[in-house]
C-alpha cells in the first residue's frame, strides 16, 4: 500500500538515503552531496516535502517550494526535486507523489506548478506528462553532463 503524507524531521535519514541511492548524471547535473550532507535546512523544510510510504517505508518524495520571491510570481510553485527508492521503482509511486505535489500546489491556491527536467531523463519526462505536464520550453544545451550537451527543459501544469 503507498500512502502520501508530509514530511516530518525523523524522515531525515531516510530521505537522505534515498537521495545517495537515485543520484545520477542522469538527474541532476550537480555533483552529488557528500555522503553526511543534511538533508533538510533552512530553504528545504520538511514541510516543504511530500513523502511516499510503501507498506509502511519511506519510499520517495516530492518537494514543492516557492518560485520568485515576488508578489507577481506568488501563484506559482515549484517541484524542486522527485526521488524513488531504486528498489521500490516502477510501483507507481513517482505519479502518486507527483499528483499529490499537483493537489498539494491547489490546496496553497497556486494557479501553476513548473519544475525543470533533464532533457535525457525520459523516465521522468514521462511522469510529469502522464500528470498533465507540458513542455514550455528548452533551453538547448543548457549543462555539459559526461562530456555531452544536455538539454534544460521547462514543464508546467497549469492548475486554474
Amino acid at each position: 500500500m503507498i500512502t502520501i503524507r508530509t514530511a516530518r524531521a525523523d524522515d531525515e535519514a531516510a530521505l537522505a538515503g534515498i537521495d545517495q541511492r537515485t543520484w545520477t548524471s542522469v538527474v541532476s547535473p550537480a555533483p552529488a552531496p557528500p555522503p553526511g550532507t543534511p538533508f533538510f535546512d533552512e530553504d528545504a523544510r520538511p514541510e516543504d516535502f511530500l513523502v511516499a510510504e510503501h507498506d509502511g517505508v519511506v519510499a520517495g518524495y516530492v518537494r514543492l517550494a516557492a518560485g520568485f520571491g515576488i508578489p507577481a510570481h506568488r501563484h506559482v510553485l515549484v517541484i524542486g526535486g522527485l526521488a524513488v527508492d531504486p528498489d521500490r521503482q516502477r510501483l507507481g509511486i513517482a505519479r502518486r507523489l507527483v499528483d499529490a505535489a499537483v493537489a498539494e500546489a491547489r490546496r496553497r491556491g497556486a494557479r501553476k506548478l513548473t519544475l525543470r527536467v533533464l532533457g535525457h531523463n525520459t523516465a521522468a519526462r514521462r511522469v510529469y506528462e502522464r500528470c498533465g505536464f507540458v513542455v514550455e520550453g528548452v533551453l538547448r544545451g543548457e549543462f555539459r553532463v559526461d562530456g555531452a550537451d544536455v538539454d534544460d527543459v521547462l514543464m508546467a501544469c497549469a492548475l486554474a
